[in-house]
């Protein structure tokens, strides 16, 4: 099997209507009025975004438009472009001065390195928080907007971005939500566009990621899905060796995240 090609292979349609029925089904269960998620402009919320529609309605869905100072303006661009092409509502809401609210609260230095990345997941949680309360306001679910990729390697802030109602996504690689895009007639600049979760000025996935996704995920396919060893996964992949085992070292260091806190028996 051709770890770049049919380990990756989706029928579509299929894709489509069990996440279509999965949605309908958690909603429902949970006597919940809709669905609220975060609209980053990016492919994996704009996916998430199409299916809720599809399964719901677009009068039962909510993207919230959370940017900061940092964040490119044509990020927010396709995000506003993206919900008045599904049609849903949006609210908007820039959290600049809420994330210098908690900075200052904690006395951060923003020049410290080694601040860097805890102040990075404050601003997750923040848009987390916040999309929570539209959620408690209006009676919604939040749809998690996660891909397996970033799941598998950790690649998502704890209670942050990771925290939600459910993830209708969570199953896909990157790769695949990217298919799954062009199949839902998400516009190509979307769904092709560089991933960055863009928190912190300049982020870039390429910045903490062990490999781009198109190489990522047909490593993972073969460790995860497969069960092959390193060894045959790199052989198979092109993939150093090396690199193989550090893919497996973060899957192994994130394994918390997957988790809820461990507690006494």
């Amino acid at each position: 099997m051709n770890l770049g090609g049919d380990a990756l292979k989706l029928n579509l349609e299929e894709a489509t209507n069990e996440i279509i029925e999965f949605i309908r089904k958690i909603v429902k269960d949970a006597n919940a009025a809709g669905v609220v998620l975060g609209l980053s402009g990016g492919v994996d919320s704009s996916v998430v975004a199409a299916l809720c529609v599809r399964a719901l309605g677009k009068e039962k869905v909510l993207g919230v438009i959370m940017p900061t100072k940092f964040t490119p303006s044509q990020d927010v661009e396709d995000a506003r472009d993206l919900a008045e092409h599904l049609g849903i509502r949006t609210s908007f809401v820039n959290i600049h001065d809420i994330e210098e609210a908690f900075f200052r609260g904690l006395r951060c230095d923003q020049r410290d390195p080694k601040q860097k990345i805890p102040l990075a997941n404050i601003r997750a949680r923040i848009r987390m928080i916040i999309l929570y309360f539209y959620a408690n306001l209006n009676n919604y679910l939040v749809a998690g907007t996660g891909d397996r990729s970033e799941v598998l390697i950790g690649y998502f802030t704890k209670y942050g971005d990771g925290a939600a109602d459910f993830s209708p996504i969570r199953h896909l690689y990157k790769t695949q939500v990217r298919e799954l895009a062009k199949h839902l007639g998400i516009p190509e600049k979307i769904a092709y566009k560089p991933s960055s979760p863009q928190l912190y000025p300049e982020h870039k996935v390429t910045d903490e990621i062990p490999l781009e996704y198109e190489k990522l995920d047909p490593v993972l396919a073969g460790l995860f899905d497969l069960k092959l060893p390193p060894k045959e996964v790199s052989q198979r992949t092109g993939v150093p060796l090396k690199v193989i085992n550090e893919v497996l070292r973060r899957f192994m260091a994130s394994k918390h995240k997957r988790e809820y806190p461990p507690a006494v028996n």
